[in-house]
């Protein structure tokens, strides 16, 4: 089953908590702080396998999980960092997170990888914050959490060439001809159901990819038939070739297919009108298709047509040649701009109050990225509370709900935790 589009869940890996523990032994007196580290969550990574066509094993798997990191120990033992999770997917494959709307890759090289969600570092364990003023902390740390993601993921064929036209015009029939690609070939419509690829070798010696797209039909490009699903895999070639029925033996005008076609592909996206465009008459062996061919170049004023029966493997080399030149003399250009990735977004200094408050009947409700995580790598032993409470201080936690009215008694809420507010 061919698949090229899933969206799924990430969670990488919650860091190992720290430790809190002292030394103790015979003839050492206050031997001080004694716990380790906790370990690194395990990274969620996406690699390219070269042997992978499809997204089939993501369609099956749509939440994946990182374990979490080992907890620190006594002795200043550390935790053990978990295993990272490495998920193979096909060369071509671009990764997009759901909330935010950016890339995080696209994976188009051998080997690229590329971590979709970062595992929790490990809590630090009391030894870690021992100071001149407080030799002895009787508290560490939670492990940070993981990062959680919601991922669109997509396979985009790297294909050098797109075959494109409507249903019937024998796109699968020219590509098994100049191709050991085997595509399933009859007499209706639909008949190729997913992209097929085939490495084409020219009279000359010049190798290419191509690949021959669906049938697109009027209003592909809005989801009726299969062209939209299909209509992403062109925008990674460089050269498209679109094939017309010359014949007109489906009782279609080939000047309108001509027409339509090109339309659906602008409505997708304009840029792939800036792609080089050759066009083939097929078919050419039938008749009527000289008298159509005729007047098909009086309406877009053009002789530049290649004139081939696929059936009979006839003009091919010609056509070949063609593509191959035009690849020749066309630069590759990147598919995505830079600012539709994560890694270039220019990030804004955190602002004064990285935080916002508002009011659940009578409880304060504090929200924010960096206090929710705060919370969760606290443990709430005495000192623990205390360093919790002082840094929500020094952020301007308590300056902040004294604005909006809060006196001594009333109730904050973080997350699921809820804190009487004192002075």
């Amino acid at each position: 089953m061919f698949v090229d589009e899933v969206v799924i869940k990430v969670s990488a890996g919650n860091g190992g908590d720290g430790c809190t523990a002292f030394r103790r032994e015979k003839y050492i007196a206050l031997g001080g702080p004694f716990g380790g580290n906790g370990g690194k969550g395990a990274d969620i990574i996406f690699k390219v396998d070269l042997g992978l066509k499809t997204l089939l094993d993501l369609r099956y798997n749509r939440h994946i999980k990182g374990l979490k990191g080992s907890n620190g120990l006594g002795k200043n033992k550390n935790g053990k960092n978990a295993e990272d999770v490495i998920i193979k997917v096909p060369q071509g494959t671009v990764v997009t997170d759901l909330d935010t709307g950016l890339i995080l890759a696209d994976l188009t090289h051998p080997n690229d990888e590329v971590i979709v969600a970062k595992g929790g570092r490990g809590g630090r364990g009391n030894t870690a914050f021992a100071t001149h003023s407080n030799p002895a902390p009787n508290f560490s740390e939670n492990g940070e959490p993981g990062e959680i993601r919601n991922l669109k993921v997509e396979l985009k064929l790297l294909a050098d060439v797109g075959f494109v036209g409507m249903p019937s015009v024998g796109k699968s029939t020219l590509i098994s001809k100049i191709s050991k690609a085997k595509p399933k070939i009859a007499a209706y419509h639909f008949t190729t159901l997913s992209p097929n690829l085939g490495v084409v070798k020219t009279v000359d010696n010049r190798v290419f990819v191509a690949a021959d797209l669906p049938g697109l039909i009027e209003g592909a490009s809005k989801g009726e038939g299969l062209g939209e699903a299909f209509l992403k895999h062109i925008e990674r070639t460089k050269v498209i070739v679109h094939i017309l029925d010359m014949s007109a033996s489906e009782g279609r005008d080939p000047y309108e297919d001509y027409i339509i076609i090109n339309k659906e592909l602008e409505n997708f996206d304009k840029k792939l009108m800036s792609k080089p465009q050759i066009i083939v008459a097929n078919k050419m062996d039938l008749p009527n298709s000289k008298e159509n061919l005729k007047r098909f170049k009086e309406k877009i004023h053009s002789d530049e047509v290649y004139e081939i029966s696929a059936i009979n493997s006839q003009g091919l080399d010609n056509l070949l040649i063609k593509i191959a030149d035009t690849l020749d003399t066309t630069n590759e250009k990147p598919l995505y701009e830079e600012d539709n990735f994560e890694s270039h977004v220019l990030y804004k200094f955190e602002e004064e109050k990285p935080f916002e408050i508002y009011k659940d009947n009578d409880v304060f409700v504090v929200t924010g990225d960096k206090i929710e995580k705060l919370l969760r790598m606290t443990k709430f032993t005495d000192e623990g509370a205390r360093r919790f409470a002082n840094k929500l201080r020094h952020l301007g936690v308590d300056d902040e709900l004294r604005k909006r009215g809060i006196v001594p008694g009333d109730i904050v809420r973080i997350l699921d935790f809820e804190f009487e507010f004192k002075d």
